[in-house]
């Protein structure tokens, strides 16, 4: 469950601190309105590889989509690209 605090309690940071856990961030406001989140570094891990993961995602989706409309190659075409990439970077 995450907390939420005014950002002035970041006077006296050790508290502040204390309530951060795994899957339980701090949530500090400003005149009302979040403003900045304090996350355990084990949470920050997770948010990166899902980060990651989603972008993987898309950029597969994009080539889906490419080969979709410009059509597939074949699997020698395919082989033949990057062995000719692996080669060239020799």
């Amino acid at each position: 469950m995450p907390t939420i605090t005014p950002i002035s309690d970041l006077r006296n940071y050790g508290s502040v601190l204390e309530k951060v856990t795994a899957g339980s961030p701090v949530y500090l406001t400003r005149n009302g309105h979040g403003a900045y989140s304090i996350r355990d570094m084990s949470d920050e891990e997770h948010f990166q590889k899902a980060e990651a993961m989603i972008q993987l995602l898309c950029e597969l989706n994009a080539g889906i989509r490419s080969a979709e409309e410009e059509g597939w190659i074949s699997e020698e075409d395919f082989r033949n690209h990057f062995r000719n990439r692996r080669s060239e970077k020799q």
